[in-house]
């Protein structure tokens, strides 16, 4: 992740802050559809979970600048849930999810650049959480 990955994410995640309940709702949509069983882990209420959602994004988004707050932050999330720190399907569904809800909802602005950016900072927060967890502590979903 770059300081230029940084940037677009930054940007391009400042362009959803008037539709952030429609974003998260098209993230949950998706990742639904992805994988149907994940609506019992986030059963709660649809706008509880839409708040969460932006609130924890807008956090993440925002601490890209200073990584040596935001991955012991994610480490100690893995750590508390091994489970989904494991996992490695959840991690591919949740990586679709958000790339398919960011290329709905910045439509044309989400260039090849911006989609980069994206998967790299995705992948460095996936590795990070799936890390957290002692290798022999491991499990495949």
């Amino acid at each position: 992740m770059t300081d230029e990955d940084t940037r677009l994410v930054h940007e391009s995640w400042s362009k959803t802050e008037f539709v952030q309940e429609m974003v998260a709702e098209l993230f949950y949509t998706r990742l639904f559809e992805l994988d149907p069983a994940l609506r019992e882990i986030f059963a709660v209420d649809a706008r509880e979970r839409q708040q969460k959602f932006a609130s924890f994004m807008g956090a993440t988004v925002r601490a890209l600048d200073r990584t040596e707050v935001l991955l012991p932050v994610v480490r100690s999330l893995g750590v508390r849930n091994p489970a989904f720190a494991t996992n490695e399907p959840f991690h591919a569904n949740v990586a679709l999810a958000l790339l398919w809800t960011l290329e709905k909802s910045l439509r044309g602005e989400f260039t090849p650049q911006v989609k980069s950016a994206w998967i790299a900072t995705y992948g460095v927060l996936s590795q990070t959480l799936r890390s957290s967890v002692p290798g022999d502590a491991r499990q495949v979903a």
